[in-house]
């Protein structure tokens, strides 16, 4: 099996920026050089602006025995999006791990304090260790492999209408106050005679939202990941959510709920498609 991505990176035609008065030697013909040889003054030159379709088109992606050829945002390692500290966290050995605990459990601690609170009482006393494991626990996405997420779970199947698996829950946190928000997501696709095992959309969804997240990047990453490892005729992604930053502060709606969309192929241009996935959604 394999499938195409595009990679939206343009590519760069001059390393080092050049003033008026620099020049670069260009080979040349042996006319040429007998013509000219002198370096050759070098005009700026530009790189072509990214496709806006760019996020959308995959290049190959091959999977055979758990192999996978990795699209534009999935690095080498099989991460996909990763953070700045992600592959520290992931290889780090156990008493490192040990040390990144500590030091976030002396963090919480001087939260404690900091909120007029004693953190050496008994109720209090183990509470910063407790919050670190739970938040490396919470934010255990980042160190999840979509080529381990998907594994041998792509099948050629002759099937060409849509597959709709909904009502999935996830929780996650907001990354602009560490609060949770917590929802259903809905995940539909039309095969292009290539399947992937229904646990896997799950998975796929619990694995971008067990990050610092907002709702919005967090509907389009579940959609355009499906998109590129499917190569599908189109994906579509409907996520309806309460975030506790809505609920216990600001605000403070307790009813409100947030609903965020992400579509592409037929998805986002046939109408009459999109309509039926939303039907199925609401059912």
């Amino acid at each position: 099996m394999s499938y195409h991505w595009r990679s939206s990176k343009p590519e760069t035609m001059v390393t080092k920026s050049l003033t008026d008065t620099d020049t670069m030697s260009i080979p040349t013909s042996p006319a040429t050089t007998a013509a000219n040889k002198d370096s050759i003054p070098v005009s700026p030159v530009t790189s072509r602006p990214p496709s806006p379709l760019s996020l959308h088109v995959a290049k190959p992606l091959e999977m055979k025995s758990a192999q996978l050829a990795l699209p534009s945002h999935i690095d080498v390692d099989g991460l996909s999006w990763p953070s700045i500290g992600t592959k520290q966290r992931l290889n780090e050995t156990e008493e490192e791990k040990s040390q990144r605990i500590a030091k976030i459990s002396d963090a919480v601690k001087t939260i404690l304090e900091c909120i007029g609170e004693n953190p050496n009482r008994e109720g209090l006393f183990k509470t910063p260790e407790r919050y670190a494991k739970a938040l490396m626990f919470f934010s255990k996405g980042y160190e999840e492999n979509i080529k381990d997420v998907v594994n041998d779970a792509l099948f050629d199947e002759d099937h060409e209408e849509m597959v709709v698996v909904k009502d999935i829950e996830v929780f996650s946190l907001c990354e602009h106050h560490l609060v949770p928000f917590t929802g259903k997501i809905s995940i539909g696709y039309i095969p292009n005679r290539r399947v992937l095992g229904l646990s896997k959309l799950a998975r796929i969804a619990e694995m971008f939202s067990r990050r610092l997240q907002v709702q919005e990047r967090l509907t389009k990453q579940i959609a355009i990941t499906l998109f590129e490892i499917l190569k599908p005729q189109g994906v579509a992604v409907v996520m309806e959510a309460s975030h506790l930053c809505m609920v216990m502060r600001g605000v403070q709606k307790p009813s409100s709920k947030t609903v965020t969309s992400y579509m592409l192929g037929r998805f986002r241009d046939d109408p009459k498609t999109r309509e039926e996935f939303l039907t199925f959604v609401r059912t």
